[in-house]
C-alpha cells in the first residue's frame, strides 16, 4: 500500500508557482507507483485547495492512478470544503472520472454537513474468499466552510460513532468475529488525543518531535480552545468497536518542509498498541497488502 497526503492541487492558480509544483505532484506520483508497484493507494486528505482550485483537478490527481490501474481511496480534509466546493461534490467527481475509486459516502445524516466522506473498504486474500482479511476504514474529519461561508467543525461528527457501532456489529454477524480480520484506519486531521505523542522520546520515535502537535489546529478540535476533545465521541468508537487496529494514519499537519513520516506506539487510554502514522505533504508511506 501507498498513502500520498496534503497533495494540495490548485495552490495559487494565478502564478506560475502553483501549476508547477501540481507538475511536480504529478512526476512524484508516478515516479512512485511505477517504483512501488502497490496493490492500493490511499490519499488522505487535501488532494486540492478548495478556494483556489477548479474541479477538473480531481481529473488531474487520479490521472496518474488511473493510468497505472491502480485501486484507490480517499480521505477528505479541511481545505475540501468552501463556497465553491464540498466533500460531496469531490467524492461524487472523483467516482465520475475513476474507475478503480473505492471513494464512497456514508448514509444521509452520518458525518455532519460537511462530513460525508466515511466508509470502509473490505480486502480480500483471494476473490474466492468469503470473508475479508482486512478492512480499511475512512473518516471525514471536516472542515473549512459551508457554501454558505458558516465555519464547519474541524473533527470526525459525534454521528459517526454510532455508524462505526452499527457497522462492526454487521461485520461481526456476518463474517465472524473480528479478531480474525486487521484493520487500518484513515483520517486526515490527527485525533485531538494525538497531542500525547509529543511526549515521546525522539531518539525511540525520529521525526515526531520534529513537528509539534501542540498548535490551534493541528489536531481535530483545538482551533477554538473551548472545542478541544470534542472528537472523543469518535475516538472512544474507534477504540471500542473496531477491534484489532493496527495504524491510525493522518496528515495535516504540515508546516515542517522534511517532516516526512513518523510511526509511534500510543500509550493512551484504550489504545495501547495502535500505531499513529503522519504523512506529510508529498511524503509516502509504503507497505505489503495482500490483493483482492
Amino acid at each position: 500500500m501507498t498513502v500520498f497526503s496534503d497533495l494540495h492541487f490548485g495552490e495559487n492558480p494565478w502564478d506560475s508557482w502553483g501549476p508547477e509544483q501540481d507538475s511536480n505532484s504529478t512526476r512524484l506520483m508516478k515516479t512512485v507507483l511505477k517504483s512501488e508497484k502497490p496493490d492500493y493507494v490511499v490519499i488522505n486528505g487535501d488532494l486540492i485547495t478548495g478556494k483556489n482550485t477548479f474541479r477538473a483537478l480531481i481529473d488531474e490527481i487520479v490521472a496518474p492512478l488511473n493510468a497505472a490501474k491502480i485501486p484507490f481511496s480517499s480521505s477528505h480534509g479541511n481545505h475540501y470544503n468552501q463556497v465553491n466546493i464540498t466533500h460531496a461534490e469531490q467524492i461524487i467527481r472523483e467516482q465520475k472520472v475513476a474507475s478503480l475509486s473505492y471513494t464512497r459516502m456514508a448514509p444521509w445524516g452520518v458525518g455532519g454537513v460537511g462530513g460525508p466522506g466515511n466508509y470502509w473498504v473490505p480486502i480480500y486474500h483471494k476473490k474466492a474468499d468469503e470473508s475479508p482479511v482486512l478492512i480499511l476504514w475512512f473518516f471525514d474529519s471536516q472542515g473549512g466552510v459551508s457554501t454558505n461561508a458558516t465555519t464547519l467543525p474541524e473533527w470526525v461528527d459525534n454521528s459517526v460513532a454510532v455508524w462505526i457501532k452499527t457497522k462492526t456489529e454487521v461485520m461481526e454477524a456476518i463474517w465472524g468475529s473480528s479478531e480474525n480480520r486487521g484493520a487500518l484506519a484513515f483520517v486526515h486531521i490527527p485525533p485531538y488525543t494525538f497531542f500525547l505523542v509529543n511526549n515521546l522520546n525522539s531518539d525511540e520515535n525520529p521525526g515526531l518531535n520534529a513537528d509539534s502537535l501542540d498548535g490551534g489546529g493541528s489536531v481535530q478540535a483545538t482551533t477554538i480552545p473551548s472545542n478541544f476533545g470534542k472528537d472523543d465521541t469518535f475516538w472512544n468508537s474507534v477504540n471500542a468497536n473496531i477491534k484489532n487496529l493496527h495504524a491510525v494514519i493522518s496528515g495535516h499537519d504540515d508546516i515542517i518542509e522534511d517532516f516526512e513520516i513518523a510511526f509511534s506506539k500510543l500509550e493512551i487510554p484504550e489504545a495501547e498498541g495502535v500505531t499513529a502514522a503522519f504523512v506529510a505533504p508529498a511524503s509516502v508511506a509504503n507497505g505489503a497488502l495482500s490483493k483482492k
